[in-house]
């Protein structure tokens, strides 16, 4: 065990910065049923990555960029053009990695990172990754904590929280803006593909033990946590795809909780 936490640190300190998002965000996502949305974002921002490769930008940086626009526009049309959304968003998600595939195929020479954003690599995570978690888990702990009533409200009867003066567009387009910074976050380590599998699991998981979104959120980010430092183990010893590998064990217990009544 020491001789894995030695030759890969950063692995397990983005397991458990990214199961606080999982925890916070990945709840959102399952009440809300956004799964949908979210992963027009994750799959959108795609184009922020070869945005930046072709145009030799912050990877980080244009890719938070582009997502947060994705949200902006998703926000928008789920907000005025509620009866034709479904169809928009997949547009959106098309679009997005269309974008990405043209710019990385315009860029000269061959860009291998590519692969670890759409599929992940955990194991190479950089220091300028688990900064970027730290920065964004710590805004959703302070959005949470500030916010949660309302959340809550919003979340479970949008129709009451309008008749109490909530702004529920507000909310609903933060909501977005955070779904698509979790998305940047996470990238290097699980991958655009991944991501909303990663996101989904774990809360959907945690819904059936609990009772409260705060229980959820709770065991939610418990489980996530398991489910990827088992996978870093199991992928360790057997010299397997990390991300992969959490995937698929979050997948058995997925659907081993499928027979939870």
């Amino acid at each position: 065990m020491i001789d894995i936490i030695t030759l890969i640190p950063n692995s397990f300190y983005s397991s458990f910065l990214i199961s606080i998002a999982v925890a916070i965000i990945g709840s959102l996502i399952v009440i809300n049923k956004s799964s949908f949305i979210a992963g027009s974002i994750a799959h959108g921002s795609f184009g922020g990555i070869g945005l930046a490769i072709y145009f030799a930008l912050p990877i980080l940086l244009m890719t938070s960029i582009f997502a947060v626009f994705l949200a902006l526009i998703l926000s928008y049309i789920s907000l005025k053009i509620p009866h034709r959304s479904d169809a928009i968003i997949g547009a959106v998600w098309a679009v997005g990695m269309s974008i990405g595939i043209l710019f990385s195929e315009l860029t000269p020479g061959y860009n291998a990172g590519l692969i670890s954003y759409l599929f992940g690599s955990i194991l190479t995570v950089s220091n300028e990754d688990v900064y970027m978690m730290i920065g964004v888990d710590t805004f959703l702990i302070i959005f949470i904590s500030i916010l949660y009533n309302q959340i809550l409200l919003v979340s479970y009867d949008k129709e009451f929280a309008k008749v109490r003066g909530l702004s529920v567009g507000f909310l609903y387009t933060l909501f977005l803006v955070l779904i698509s910074l979790t998305v940047v976050m996470s990238v290097r380590a699980i991958g655009l593909i991944l991501i909303i599998a990663m996101f989904t699991m774990p809360p959907f998981i945690a819904e059936k033990f609990t009772k409260t979104l705060k229980g959820m959120m709770f065991l939610s980010g418990i489980l996530s946590a398991i489910f990827m430092i088992s996978g870093i183990f199991i992928s360790f010893y057997f010299d397997i795809s990390a991300t992969a590998t959490i995937i698929l064990v979050a997948t058995v217990f997925f659907f081993l909780s499928l027979f939870k009544k």
